[in-house]
């Protein structure tokens, strides 16, 4: 997708709220099977429970990896909708804490962007199942904006 085309899928997407060509123009968010909608405001992701996305089987959990990935690029969907910008933030840094498995069911997210100047910005980031106040994972990223 060229730099037009995907700022036009954003233009659109802002305008009418619906995210889903932009998580097909996102190929690991498509692999992932990942899903962005707005809620009271509020942007909300999910992971709809896939097979492919378990790590251990003999559990089964979800793999570390998916949710640090899927919680990643949450963030930067979040970045890229709050901004006017279609350029994509890049990771400085990011740190995981993993509370309690994954269990195969939907994985829900929400970030927050604690602090956002002209060239970086900080997100907290919540991975959770049944209750959000069961979180599965958190995490805290800065990303470099262009």
């Amino acid at each position: 997708m060229t730099q037009s085309e995907m700022k036009h899928c954003w233009q659109l997407a802002r305008e009418n709220g619906d995210y889903s060509a932009v998580i097909v123009a996102i190929p690991y968010a498509r692999t992932i099977g990942m899903q962005m909608a707005e809620q009271a405001g509020e942007l909300r992701f999910t992971l709809p429970f896939a097979q492919s996305n378990v790590g251990n089987v003999l559990l089964p959990a979800l793999h570390g990896g998916v949710i640090g990935g899927f919680l990643e690029t949450a963030a930067v969907l979040t970045l890229l909708t709050s901004a006017e910008t279609n350029a994509i933030p890049k990771v400085v840094d990011f740190s995981i804490d993993y509370l309690r498995s994954g269990r195969p069911v939907d994985l829900y997210g929400r970030c927050e962007i604690v602090r956002q100047g002209k060239r970086v910005a900080n997100v907290l980031m919540t991975a959770w199942q049944d209750d959000l106040a069961k979180p599965v994972a958190s995490a805290r990223a800065h990303f470099l904006l262009s």
